[in-house]
């Protein structure tokens, strides 16, 4: 509380390289956790990379609410990168009087730029770490060495995902106690469970059989997704499960290997690529499936997995610690081997087998991401966050004109 006892706000700039309708995990949460604050009554401005599939403006403000500052649109390669570091130095300095705190949500050269111009005007700076393997990444380059320097000396706290990013930020010497774990959030209303009606309705209305057996995955279709492992089981339980279908909700660069590879283990008609949807969509194509699977080989904090868990999903993950975290075997899903389609098709096998253990599954999973992941109990986490950092004070200041 401010000392006049209204309540006390903040402000402050997210810079991150991308942003929503660019889908991914550190999008998506950039966007709900920028949204919510501004609901809460914060200020809170993204700067980005413009240029497709973003808007072609400089100022925009996104569909939920959000003030975007789009830069670098015209350029490319390492240019975009050069000029959006630049952009964001210069956004810096001349809003300094109109923000307390510079949330880094993405390394880049932007956070070799931006880290010592956020430090000299006295700053408030935080970093969050988009994933695992983030951090050893960044000590196998000179910028990234430099920027490992200056977040151990400057950041007030670097935000986690999971246990295994805590053992990746010591080995690279950032500060133990500035460690904070800082989940992404989920809108557990707009992911929430539908009556068997509702579900029936759904799958007919996209071309399912009533009685069909559908696993699903969302997201995008990249080689680090490992969805080749994937389809793989599928094709397994296919052969022995005529009923069971996979819906590939998402679009990447590995469609089309995995699309051959469906129809080369025979299971084309039976998996479904359904390409890139509409956010509102992803709700939708979740309410009327019966298991998500989720087999990276690397993950940070899986938001569709979070967002499946929400629906009320029982759910097959790879045991890598970004999933552990989510999923206690036999009581949120079940874990395979990270990399052994075998035991991944058999584990869905069990799912689609026992109704009964979906069912429980699923209420348990949902109720884990009411009581820890929904949106209302991230944003306390971030204000608590904002508050100890000294990232909060009355402000009734408006933005300034770029």
């Amino acid at each position: 509380m401010a000392a006049d006892g209204a309540p006390a706000s903040f402000s402050l700039i997210l810079v991150c390289s991308t942003y929503p309708p660019v889908i991914g995990g550190s999008e998506v949460e950039a966007q709900r956790v920028c949204s919510g604050l501004i609901g809460r009554g914060h200020r809170v401005t993204v700067a980005t990379t413009g240029g497709p599939p973003m808007p072609a403006l400089h100022q925009w403000t996104d569909p939920a609410g959000v003030p975007v500052l789009l830069y670098a649109a015209s350029w490319s390669g390492m240019m975009k990168d050069v000029m959006f570091a630049i952009s964001v130095a210069w956004l810096l300095f001349r809003e300094r009087r109109n923000y307390q705190t510079v949330y880094f949500l993405m390394q880049g050269l932007h956070l070799a730029v931006g880290l010592p111009v956020a430090r000299l005007l006295g700053k408030t700076i935080l970093m969050k770490v988009g994933g695992s393997g983030v951090l050893p990444l960044m000590a196998r380059s000179a910028t990234g060495r430099l920027e490992l320097r200056w977040l151990r000396k400057w950041a007030a706290r670097v935000m986690i995902l999971n246990e295994g990013m805590r053992a990746e930020a010591l080995a690279a010497r950032l500060p133990a106690e500035r460690l904070v774990w800082m989940p992404n959030p989920v809108d557990t209303e707009r992911f929430r469970p539908v009556s068997q009606a509702e579900q029936s309705r759904l799958r007919v209305e996209h071309n399912f059989p009533p009685n069909a057996l559908i696993i699903i995955y969302t997201g995008r279709l990249a080689p680090e997704k490992s969805l080749h492992l994937l389809v793989e089981a599928f094709a397994a339980v296919q052969r022995q499960r005529t009923l069971a279908y996979l819906a590939l909700v998402g679009d990447g660069p590995a469609r089309a290997v995995l699309e051959e590879q469906a129809r080369r283990l025979g299971c084309e008609d039976s998996a479904r690529f359904v390409g890139s949807v509409e956010p509102a969509e992803v709700p939708r194509w979740l309410q009327m499936a019966d298991v998500f699977a989720l087999v990276s080989l690397s993950e940070g904090f899986p938001c569709a997995l979070v967002e499946a868990m929400s629906v009320g999903l029982a759910s097959v993950v790879s045991d890598i610690p970004a999933n552990q975290q989510l999923v206690q075997p036999e009581k949120h899903g079940l874990l395979a081997p990270a990399g052994d389609s075998a035991a991944t098709a058999a584990a869905l096998l069990r799912l689609i087998d026992e109704h009964e253990l979906r069912r429980r599954m699923g209420t348990e999973a949902r109720r884990t991401v009411k009581e820890r992941y929904a949106i209302e109990q991230v944003l306390g986490r971030y204000e608590t966050l904002l508050s100890e950092t000294g990232g909060t004070r009355r402000t009734e200041m408006t933005p300034s004109e770029p």
